[in-house]
């Protein structure tokens, strides 16, 4: 059984940062393509960022630029490195493999950008 758990999320405001993390249970991290997923209030839960197990990125439009994804493989740690934020942004945020495995959500973490 995999787990995972997010962490890093907070209260920020426009224009700023923050990283978040998402700590993996289980042997095959190393092996999965990893993914980070947003869900704002009254939207569905929509794509953000994806790592492959080859370090292959790939971000939404929304974040190309802004967003950055990583992973250390030693710490079964999948990162979310977000600058510039925006209001927009607002949303817990959950990581996954990719696509999504509808057993591995997490809690998420709650990220909100204030004007």
């Amino acid at each position: 059984q995999v787990q995972l758990v997010e962490s890093g999320g907070g209260l920020v405001q426009a224009g700023g940062s923050l990283r978040l993390s998402c700590v993996a249970s289980g042997r095959s991290f190393s092996t999965s393509n990893m993914g980070w997923f947003r869900q704002a209030p009254g939207k569905e839960r929509e794509f953000v960022a994806a790592i492959g197990w080859n370090r292959s990125k790939n971000y939404a439009e929304s974040v190309k630029g802004r967003f950055t994804i990583s992973r250390d493989n030693a710490k079964n740690t999948v990162y979310l490195q977000m600058n510039s934020l925006k209001p927009e942004d607002t949303a817990v945020y959950y990581c996954n493999k990719n696509p999504p495995a509808s057993g591995y959500w997490g809690q998420g973490t709650q990220v909100t950008v204030s004007s």
